[in-house]
């Protein structure tokens, strides 16, 4: 979405609410765990040192030891000893662009986005962990403005532009994003007045398994949640109640299967509140119902890791989130400010946001 308003810093506030165990790995809480420790621990977050004061919205988990991250002023991080060192590794000559989204599946395989209007937003990749990167795609509508990257697996992505001629538009790629190309609309829905998706943590536009991809939305009189079945080619949408106007929507999906997800969002422009800030499906996406006790105020950022059952987490430049029962309520953990959320299949899970911020989770 266009207009995004920079937010306020936050003080980190170590220590965390004393709820339940976030689950995770057996194997992942021996490792976290002092010796003697209470089988129950509490997550937190971890700062590590990045080097940069860019902000870093798009967030890529590989493991416990790799990840990427991407943000403003052609910023692109990757750390591979699990945060102690970050190396600037983004294209050569993109200081003037902003990443906001990256996906990574490995070390060296990685592609990242960034948004604007006309050819500003571009799809560039690597192979060899940054050191050389190409030009997948640049865009030639001055029209578009693209927001959001996803992939199904290593070789199929789709990424997604406001509405051009009342519609959202879709790129894909089958070869890694080497080369892209526009997908036919027919099967969109027509957008709404104001309707867009929102840049803000590379979760507007998510994929599980080979086919199922959501689009969330925003800025209009409704806040929705599109889902196709066939990588993008026709697609559905649903209300959710989560607020939605100019700044308000859905900023964030994730999915645990094929049908159980969690939306989270609010209203992004700092002090304005933010009821009904999470909401919930288990039927795809067809309905959507509030939680219970959501956030307690916006947040941009959610993850379902594969391995946690009915456990997630939200963050946002107010603080972070759990939920242990797959979203209905939700207890905050942590105070400092974060953009996005991300977790790999071995338990790492990561942050970043403004100022450079990138964190592990920890627990304690």
């Amino acid at each position: 979405m266009r207009a995004l308003v920079r937010k306020t810093v936050l003080a980190v506030t170590a220590g965390a609410v004393a709820a339940a165990p976030l689950a995770v790995p057996a194997a992942a809480q021996a490792r976290e765990r002092p010796a003697g420790s209470a089988s129950h621990v509490r997550p937190g977050w971890r700062l590590t040192p990045t080097g940069t004061d860019s902000r870093l919205r798009g967030l890529a988990a590989v493991g416990r030891k790799v990840a990427w991250a991407a943000g403003s002023g052609g910023t692109v991080l990757r750390t591979t000893d699990a945060g102690r060192t970050w190396r600037r590794v983004g294209p050569p000559g993109t200081e003037g662009l902003e990443f906001r989204d990256v996906e990574a599946f490995d070390a060296r395989r990685a592609v990242v986005l960034a948004i604007g209007e006309g050819d500003a937003s571009r799809v560039y990749r690597t192979s060899d962990g940054g050191r050389t990167w190409t030009l997948g795609f640049s865009n030639d509508d001055p029209r578009a403005f693209y927001d959001c990257l996803t992939f199904s697996d290593p070789r199929h992505g789709l990424a997604v532009s406001d509405p051009v001629d009342g519609r959202f538009r879709l790129i894909a790629t089958a070869d890694a994003g080497r080369t892209w190309r526009v997908l036919p609309n027919a099967g969109m829905p027509a957008a709404l007045a104001g309707e867009a998706a929102f840049a803000a943590s590379g979760q507007c536009l998510v994929a599980h398994g080979k086919r199922d991809v959501w689009l969330a939305t925003g800025g209009a009189s409704r806040s929705r949640v599109f889902h196709s079945r066939d990588r993008g080619l026709t697609w559905t949408v649903a209300d959710t109640p989560l607020p939605s106007g100019p700044s308000q929507g859905v900023f964030g999906v994730a999915f645990r299967d094929s049908r159980h997800g969690i939306a989270v969002g609010g209203d992004y422009q700092p002090g304005r509140p933010s009821p009904s800030a999470a909401a919930t499906t288990s039927d795809g996406g067809r309905t959507w119902r509030p939680a219970p006790r959501p956030p307690a105020e916006y947040r941009s950022g959610v993850v379902w890791p594969v391995y946690a059952g009915p456990a997630a987490l939200a963050v946002g430049p107010t603080g972070s989130d759990a939920t242990l029962n797959a979203g209905r309520s939700w207890t905050r953990f942590d105070t400092g400010s974060y953009d996005t959320v991300d977790c790999a299949s071995d338990g790492g899970c990561w942050a970043a946001g403004e100022h450079g911020r990138a964190a592990r989770l920890t627990l304690r």
